[in-house]
């Protein structure tokens, strides 16, 4: 059994980083699987064919994620 995994990035966010081989690194609002469209960071090739493995958050994850981040730096 192969099911082909489908994706649409519904809202481009940021580029985080850019490699010389032209991919890049990014922040996306991504749909997977015709999904609720989930916020996505991983590596892109350059016409967004290709992709690395990557983390998906729902919302509330995210704000958990930049809570733990922004008390960290207060430490």
């Amino acid at each position: 059994m192969n099911t082909e995994i489908t994706f649409k990035i519904v809202e481009k966010i940021g580029v985080i980083a850019e490699y010389q081989t032209g991919w890049t690194k990014e922040i996306n609002m991504v749909s997977w699987n015709e999904g609720e469209p989930k916020y996505d960071i991983r590596d892109w090739s350059p016409d967004h064919e290709r992709m690395s493995r990557g983390v998906t958050l729902r919302e509330d994850e995210l704000r958990l994620m930049l809570n733990y981040l922004k008390y960290r730096n207060r430490k």
